[in-house]
């Protein structure tokens, strides 16, 4: 029995023209398309022009790496309370990608958070 080959490509996620996210190899900047059923989730926390790890084998697309950690800024969220430390306690919030994560309280809109991609967790704010 052998083994499957996969291929990993890094590729730089283009856009998505509303039925097909557009992809360019970083090498030979020949470009592909996905459509939604194939992305699935994978993107809800990448912009435009990051960098993805595309799998595939025999030339078929299977997967989509994200970066492991991505920084967005949150666009959407309650603001935050002066003297509310609840310890641990956290809010929704809504990134530039369009994805909602949870955050701690003192987080408001506009700054710039570090999220893990695998989990979907706030890591910590990121300075300006």
């Amino acid at each position: 029995m052998s083994k499957a080959h996969i291929d990993r490509m890094d590729m730089q996620y283009l856009y998505n023209d509303g039925e097909l996210y557009h992809f360019m190899n970083n090498e030979t900047f020949d470009q592909i398309a996905l459509n939604a059923e194939d992305v699935g989730d994978s993107l809800k926390f990448v912009k435009e022009n990051e960098n993805v790890k595309l799998l595939a084998h025999d030339g078929n697309v299977f997967g989509i790496e994200p970066p492991l950690f991505v920084e967005l800024e949150i666009t959407d969220t309650e603001p935050g309370f002066a003297g509310n430390t609840a310890q641990g306690a956290t809010k929704p919030a809504i990134v530039e990608t369009g994805a909602s994560v949870q955050v701690p309280l003192f987080i408001n809109q506009g700054e710039i958070i570090k999220i893990d991609t695998r989990t979907g967790e706030y890591l910590s704010r990121v300075n300006n």
